[in-house]
């Protein structure tokens, strides 16, 4: 399908330019910010030739297409005109989900940029590395100048893209980056070494001298406050007199507010966070480097991998290295070899050459099109991939090894760690790699055929065991769930329910094997067959911190069919969240066939799957 082409179907299933906000994109996948998410057809996007993908995370539909996103991109604005209102119909929410759905569009945008200057940054470590050039050399100083041309100036890039997400001027926000690169703040940030003082005061007012290079938080907040004051000042000004007032009451307010308040404030929380960080990896040491590297390419999967982005650029600020970075490292290299030992185990061409090529993509850095394209697909290389990357991120956390540079972590970028613990990045990449292509080739894919063998016919007993409907309401096929963990069978086989009263019920005979802190979600174990099944209440409720929530179980009760375990708030909780519920079988692997009974109305003395064993 022509690029045009694809362009169009995607707009036509978001219901077209009148229901699109917003959209921008990251390396791999647009993002679409809906007035009506409902509008979306999800399921339709999914099936459309190059398109890896959908779904809604973070409050924003993200449709993945791989390394043609710019193209794609490209295609979709020359197609619709979006207009910037000042308010968005959307109410503002304080969530984590808003959080991180915030930072990934502020740095969205500025992602070309960003990759490009980190890859001259590789580019020069990779020459002075070698001895090729030396760190004096005038070409050195140029191709350096262009590394550095976003990380130096990072509050001017951010200042746009947050003006944009918070619908707020451009040019204002421009002002508000000015005042923080002014060379007076900034050189006396650096004679304060010198001895010199530590703000310039002015009406008994400190304005401190803070050293604001590639600071990302500062920015961020100076014009999130922007945003919230511009137009309500703009208001109070009478229109004959707004071109002459309006924009310098904004910065008569702004300027010393950010000087005084806001900067010191960003900067400080920077740099607290990136010894949080430091204190993270140095109290959890192996452990800590293992849960980041294990779920990496979850966040990757949810669109929230770019939320980190900060983090890892304000820890290189502060530290001069990333830990961060080697956990998506090693997360990259596992998918590629994940995808390289599948591509070997498939028999047929066709799979065989998709899973080479996706493999070979990871290898560079873009992970996505083997993680959905063929890891997911057949399930058990994804998980081969996760375990693989916490075994080769707790081995690197032992030599402390860490990122200089801010560049998409693959093959090309692998100069741009730490000289003292170089070799053992390349050991921990061919630790993740290899165990990931070895566990798949030999477990992650099943070729056996089931044959009869007539000469000497044998007899095998079939056992079956009936899952009773935990919940009454409408059954929905599993891949229909708005959460790509759950819809791509990641975390098991079975379908979902979206309840019409809040209360959860045993669905057969066994113990409950686990209640989640904020009892969202249970876990329970049959007496018959061992049926392991994980029921999570609605979508993101985690949120709620156990509020509306009541469990009547605790982990290790031995429980009958029908037993009531929980009862949950419905009415509270769907005018917030998505109730659909999955119902899933975590050890599906061990069962011949799985048989589940979706559209349809269900009650908990319904049948909801038949295992067959």
């Amino acid at each position: 399908m022509e690029n045009k082409d694809l362009a169009k179907n995607i707009i036509n299933l978001v219901d077209g330019d009148k229901n699109i906000e917003t959209v921008t994109h990251c390396a791999t996948r647009l993002r679409f910010n809906l007035k009506d998410d409902s509008k979306a057809d999800v399921e339709a996007l999914k099936k459309l030739s190059g398109v890896l993908t959908a779904q809604f995370s973070n409050g924003q539909l993200q449709v993945v297409i791989g390394a043609k996103v710019q193209a794609i991109y490209n295609e979709v604005t020359n197609l619709v005109s979006v207009t910037e209102t000042t308010e968005s119909k959307k109410k503002a929410s304080f969530s984590i989900s808003a959080i991180i759905e915030t930072i990934a569009g502020v740095f969205s945008p500025t992602l070309p940029v960003l990759v490009g200057c980190g890859m001259f940054k590789a580019i020069v470590s990779l020459l002075t590395n070698l001895h090729i050039l030396e760190a004096t050399d005038n070409l050195t100083v140029l191709l350096s100048m262009m590394g550095d041309l976003i990380f130096y100036f990072f509050p001017f890039f951010l200042a746009v893209s947050a003006a944009r997400k918070f619908k707020v001027s451009e040019y204002m926000a421009l002002a508000l980056a000015a005042a923080y690169m002014y060379p007076t703040i900034m050189e006396g940030a650096v004679k304060i070494a010198e001895g010199g003082p530590t703000a310039l005061t002015v009406l008994g007012l400190p304005f401190l001298f803070v050293n604001y290079k590639s600071t990302v938080i500062p920015i961020i907040l100076s014009v999130w406050v922007l945003s919230l004051i511009h137009n309500k000042i703009d208001k109070l000004v009478p229109d004959f007199l707004k071109i002459l007032f309006s924009s310098m009451l904004v910065l008569l307010v702004m300027i010393p507010l950010q000087l005084v308040v806001l900067g010191p404030i960003g900067s400080y929380a920077g740099t607290y966070i990136a010894q949080a960080i430091d204190w993270f990896y140095n109290v959890g040491g192996i452990f800590s480097a293992a849960l980041l590297g294990g779920t990496r390419s979850l966040l990757t999967m949810l669109g929230m991998h770019y939320a980190l982005a900060p983090l890892q650029i304000q820890q290189i600020a502060e530290t001069g290295v990333s830990t961060l970075l080697v956990s998506a490292l090693t997360a990259n290299f596992a998918q590629s070899g994940a995808a390289f030992g599948t591509g070997f185990a498939l028999k047929d061409k066709s799979e065989k050459s998709v899973a080479f090529s996706t493999a070979f993509t990871a290898f560079l850095g873009i992970t996505e099109p083997a993680m959905y394209g063929v890891n997911l697909k057949y399930k058990r290389p994804f998980a081969i991939a996760l375990g693989s990357s916490a075994v080769a991120a707790a081995f690197l956390s032992l030599f402390h090894a860490g990122a200089m540079v801010y560049a998409p972590p693959g093959l090309f970028t692998l100069i741009t760690y730490k000289a003292d613990s170089f070799i053992f990045v390349i050991i921990g990449v061919a630790i993740s790699f290899l165990m990931a292509a070895i566990l798949s080739y030999f477990f992650g894919v099943n070729n056996t055929v089931d044959y009869v063998n007539e000469a000497e016919e044998t007899v095998t007993e079939v056992v079956y065991e009936d899952i009773l409907s935990p919940l009454s309401g409408e059954s929905l096929p599993l891949n229909q769930v708005k959460d790509e963990v759950f819809a791509s069978g990641a975390m098991g086989t079975g379908l979902a329910i979206l309840p019409s009263e809040g209360k959860l019920y045993a669905p057969f005979d066994g113990k409950v094997s686990l209640v989640f802190k904020t009892q969202h979600a249970i876990g329970l174990i049959s007496d018959q067959l061992g049926v392991e099944v994980l029921i999570h209440i609605g979508m993101n409720t985690v949120e709620e911190n156990g509020k509306g929530f009541k469990s009547l179980v605790n982990e290790g009760d031995v429980v009958n069919a029908g037993d009531l375990l929980l009862e949950f708030d419905l009415p509270y909780l769907s005018q917030k969240y998505n109730m659909e519920t999955p119902v899933v079988v975590a050890n599906a692997s061990a069962f011949n066939r799985i048989q589940t009974y979706e559209n349809m109305t269900v009650s908990n003395n319904d049948v909801l799957m038949m295992l067959e064993k």
